[in-house]
């Protein structure tokens, strides 16, 4: 009997091991105290349903165990329990990675989803913004990555100092950044204080900056200079070109040979608007279907176009035409002097609102959605999400609860296919549902929480200009999931309908 017993204890303790976990569960009583108490957290906003949360559940666990001897926390939270903190934090996709430094430093985890990747970046976090550099380890900084960034000050001059730090606490999860107050050092690398240097190891190397040392043209310098003149469009650096500010011109072209030599024609130009329009090649084998983002033909290479990243406006230059110096230079002037006008993608406005959700698409989209009489519900969706498709008997609900209220005139419960519209927001899954209430068009706000027809209402209620609420005509059904499952990676979404019918995911 005693050996049973000791058996029996030995399975619970095997069983209490197998279970622990470096990663603390949050809740929303226990969130700021914990952030509050860790000098550096690295929070993970989840749904239990989510295929790249589960995905990333055993690489986050790993990561955590190997952080936790640097007393580097990682976090996690459900969003399908805390629904109310998750919105609170802006969490829009699952899953949505957050660094904290105190509850009003935060900023979006940047690295891969694997435990090295986790590891490193965390670790890279827990540095100093600034590294103090001198002749010795200069030549060793510069090997850091593949664009560091040098101030040389005097060691007197505390405004520069300053102004360099507040730009290197910015874009610290971006670049290395190092000062040194070594005038000798200075000259020898070609400068005098106060100066900048970005390093680099492509285009010509580096690049300088001698002009007032304030932080905001430091920052524009930094980011011009680390963007290659033309670089390449792909998995890791897409979402460095879509967060850099500026509109973007693909090169579309299905061998390296020849996006080689489209880039060498087209050189003078990236040269001219460097700091304006950034550039870039993009490999039509792998990510042509992109080009149908652009307004594109898909089968139909080299190709070019811009992209106004801030209002995801489409100017696709006409395939039609050979891709020469002088038509691409004539183009790009005319689209910086603001002479192009977008290609809009847009289904046809409907003659007659057949059902209770207002249909809406590109054409229609100002005078509906930013009709700023009405508070305005609209759903993103795509005909092939799995979850779209649960979500429409609910939404068709609302939408008649609405219609039937004393506030069916000031409340438009609306949807648009995105993928067959051009929209002015930026959507990273389906379903995304976003609230524009009337008189504050300029701040829509985008939903979070539970897809229950209760929940939906509070939402209306909550944010809307009129504080809308009706009621129910029946039992809700149990809560479906919340939000929508984030891309696994920020690439050109050149994923195929197919595919994503296969996955059933949320995805763009």
């Amino acid at each position: 009997m005693q050996k049973v017993h000791r058996i029996a204890l030995g399975l619970l303790a095997a069983a209490a091991i197998a279970t622990a976990s470096d990663v603390v569960q949050l809740k929303k009583d226990t969130f700021d105290d914990f952030v509050k108490a860790n000098d550096l957290v690295l929070a993970e906003f989840f749904a239990p349903w989510c295929g790249h949360c589960k995905a990333l559940a055993p690489e986050y666990e790993e990561a955590a165990t190997t952080l936790k001897e640097k007393n580097i926390k990682l976090a996690k939270i459900d969003c399908t329990e805390e629904t109310e903190l998750c919105q609170q934090h802006g969490v829009e996709g699952y899953p949505t990675l957050k660094v904290f430094r105190g509850l009003d430093n935060v900023g979006p985890y940047k690295g891969q989803r694997k435990a090295g990747a986790i590891t490193s970046y965390m670790i890279k976090q827990s540095l100093p913004a600034v590294s103090d550099v001198t002749k010795d380890t200069l030549e060793e900084f510069k090997k850091a990555d593949k664009v560091v960034i040098v101030a040389y000050v005097d060691a007197a001059d505390k405004a520069s100092s300053e102004a360099f730090s507040a730009v290197a606490e910015k874009l610290r999860d971006d670049y290395p950044f190092g000062v040194s107050t070594d005038a000798a050092l200075a000259e020898a690398e070609g400068v005098k204080a106060p100066a900048v240097v970005v390093y680099k190891d492509f285009d010509e190397g580096k690049s300088v900056f001698t002009e007032r040392f304030e932080a905001e043209a430091i920052q524009k310098f930094a980011k011009t200079a680390a963007t290659p003149l033309i670089g390449e469009i792909g998995p890791e650096t897409y979402s460095d070109y879509m967060s850099a500010g500026l509109p973007l011109a693909y090169i579309f072209a299905e061998t390296a040979e020849e996006r080689k030599e489209i880039s060498e024609k087209l050189k003078p130009i990236a040269e001219a608007q460097r700091g304006v329009v950034n550039f870039g090649t993009i490999d039509a084998k792998a990510y042509g279907a992109h080009a149908g983002n652009l307004n594109l033909k898909t089968d139909k290479f080299p190709a070019f176009a811009i992209q106004e990243t801030a209002k995801n406006q489409k100017f696709p230059f006409d395939q039609e035409k050979e891709i020469t110096l002088e038509a691409i230079k004539t183009f790009v002037d005319d689209f910086v002097a603001g002479k192009v006008e977008p290609s809009i993608k847009s289904e046809p406005i409907p003659e007659k609102q057949e059902g209770p959700v207002t249909v809406v698409v590109a054409k229609s989209y100002n005078d509906i959605v930013l009709d700023d009489t009405k508070d305005v519900l609209i759903e993103f969706y795509a005909p092939w999400c799995g979850h779209c498709k649960s979500l429409a008997p609910k939404y068709d609900e609302l939408a008649s609860l609405y219609a039937k209220s004393e506030f069916k005139d000031k409340v438009v419960i609306a949807k648009v296919d995105a993928t067959a519209n051009d929209v002015p927001d930026e959507i990273q899954g389906f379903p995304t549902i976003k609230l524009y209430p009337a008189g504050a068009k300029n701040e829509p706000v985008t939903y979070s929480g539970s897809r229950t027809v209760d929940d939906l209402i509070k939402f209306v209620a909550e944010n809307g200009k009129y504080k809308a609420s009706v009621s129910e005509e029946a039992e809700e059904p149990s809560a479906a999931p919340a939000a929508s499952e984030e891309a696994s990676s920020a690439e050109p979404a050149a994923e195929t309908k197919e595919a994503a019918k296969e996955a059933d995911h949320d995805e763009l």
